[in-house]
């Protein structure tokens, strides 16, 4: 999400450092992707799709990684969205954003609005911070849209 040259990312804190995430999440049984697209910023930021500019797929990116503990490997696929909104709809957003985890216990999330060219500098998962920090204008055609897979080899949980 884009507002001006700023863009808005989810920082969580843990024990082994901060890392950053787009705002999103997974497709439900039975939705389609902009019905996902439209529950999830609803969910994490308060936002009604409505008030932002139609959404622009930009970027996929695959991710093929195994992860810590007992849940088992996802195999998925980012699809990376752009849409603008103005600062009045920016200023009414959500600043922190509630992760449930399993059991009764939920991990906050802080709203983050970060100059996007500066997203090369954070630890941003999916991988899609060089895309974004390479855009010459925050509403610059994205180039190509097949991102660099996530694989063992690049990318470690935190």
């Amino acid at each position: 999400m884009f507002c001006g040259d700023d863009i808005a990312l989810i920082r969580r804190d843990r024990p082994t450092g901060s890392h950053y995430t787009p705002p999103g999440g997974s497709v439900e049984t039975g939705e389609d992707l902009l019905e996902a697209l439209r529950r999830e910023l609803a969910e994490e930021l308060r936002l009604d799709l409505d008030d932002a500019t139609v959404p622009e797929l930009c970027w996929i990116q695959d991710q093929m990684v195994t992860r810590p503990g007992p849940t088992p490997p996802p195999r998925k696929i980012h699809m990376i969205f752009r849409y603008h909104i103005t600062p009045d709809v920016r200023a009414r957003l959500a600043t922190v954003e509630y992760d449930d985890l399993p059991g009764d216990g939920s991990e906050p999330g802080i709203i983050e609005w970060v100059n996007y060219r500066r997203a090369e500098n954070l630890p941003l998962f999916p991988l899609i911070a060089s895309a974004i920090s390479a855009l010459p204008a925050a509403d610059a055609p994205p180039g190509n849209p097949l991102l660099p897979p996530v694989t063992d080899q690049n990318y470690a949980w935190v």
